[in-house]
């Protein structure tokens, strides 16, 4: 759609025979509009596919030159969001580069991803926005393609639109994790995966059950971990595998603080790690390199990441008819032999 051929407030006062004025106020939740007119004014302008502030204010000043990162805690630990340093750090990086000031909009993990986007969207503000923790039909997606509003998502969703991603090959890296696990003579092999519905969990379950399948393993539902796993929450579920009458010899871990919880748990089991217990581990900080314990470590540069993601989201704003910006990050793998 053309940006001349949205529609503005003035035609949504129109419909309802309201005044601009209402229609202003009552999409930005006034107390001194009545609560049955907000619901119509927001109701005819999602209808409409109208989007206050956000591209009205590029009509009459140009770009705000602002960006918008929605990043959802992970967890209420207080831990839980350390490995988003990296990427933080390479999205504000790389906008200030480009000229553009970058605002996170930090959410707690209850909330819904749809309501949070819609608020910021009437909230206005910013040029383009970049989505986190994609879910496997993520109804975000046709939202802000259907109302032609810049955005990039680090990580796909299972919808088959087309739409600017930067993405971790998380099916590859669980995929060689258990193949290099099955090498070391593991058969029964623990996964830890976060949230079920998110698209990143889904992707590395089907790496893992191509490794353990292929191998002629069958897949026991004991052994996978849906949780947030924080430290306390991972050193819980490990612990309890442990205890099986068949517990497991190899562990993928989802990410650094699930690391910490399980080598607390494989200590407290008296399991030497490395031997008697092995681990490849997702390790976005270089945290592994720290640790007195041989494991393998999936690395992905987070910085790296978060450049990336920026560039593609000011590629959409600024050359609008270019082709989407399509990434998909490798892992690499090192070999941590501390002792």
């Amino acid at each position: 759609m053309a940006v001349n051929s949205r529609p503005n407030l003035r035609q949504i006062a129109t419909e309802l025979g309201l005044s601009v004025t209402t229609v202003s106020r009552a999409l930005k939740d006034g107390p001194e509009v009545h609560p049955d007119t907000i619901k119509r004014v927001k109701a005819a302008a999602s209808a409409t596919g109208y989007v206050p502030n956000f591209h009205g204010r590029a009509l009459r000043t140009g770009l705000t030159r602002a960006l918008t990162a929605i990043l959802p805690m992970e967890t209420r630990d207080y831990l839980s969001d350390i490995v988003k340093l990296p990427l933080i750090e390479g999205l504000t990086v790389a906008a200030r580069e480009h000229g553009y000031s970058l605002s996170i909009y930090s959410t707690t993990p209850e909330e819904d991803p749809q309501e949070n986007l819609s608020r910021l969207i009437y909230a206005g503000g910013a040029d383009g926005i970049v989505i986190t923790r994609m879910l496997s039909e993520d109804p975000r997606i046709p939202f802000l393609l259907d109302r032609s509003i810049p955005f990039i998502a680090f990580g796909r969703s299972g919808r088959a639109l087309d739409y600017a991603f930067v993405d971790v090959d998380n099916e590859g890296i669980a995929f060689q994790a258990a193949n290099m696990l099955l090498e070391r003579g593991c058969l029964r092999i623990a996964l830890q995966l976060l949230t079920r519905e998110d698209q990143s969990s889904t992707v590395r379950m089907t790496g893992y059950a191509k490794a353990v399948s292929g191998a002629g393993l069958s897949i026991d539902p004991q052994l996978i971990g849906h949780e947030d796993f924080t430290m306390e929450a991972s050193e819980r579920w490990v612990a309890r595998l442990l205890e099986l009458p068949e517990p497991p010899t190899g562990l993928i871990c989802a990410n650094e603080l699930g690391l910490l919880g399980a080598l607390s748990a494989a200590r407290r089991k008296g399991l030497t790690v490395g031997r008697d217990f092995h681990i490849v581990a997702r390790d976005n900080t270089h945290m592994c390199r720290y640790l007195s314990v041989p494991l393998i470590a999936h690395t992905v540069d987070m910085v790296a990441v978060g450049r990336s993601l920026v560039e593609g989201l000011v590629r959409q704003i600024e050359r609008p008819d270019a082709p989407h910006v399509q990434l998909v990050v490798d892992g690499k793998v090192e070999f941590i032999e501390n002792a």
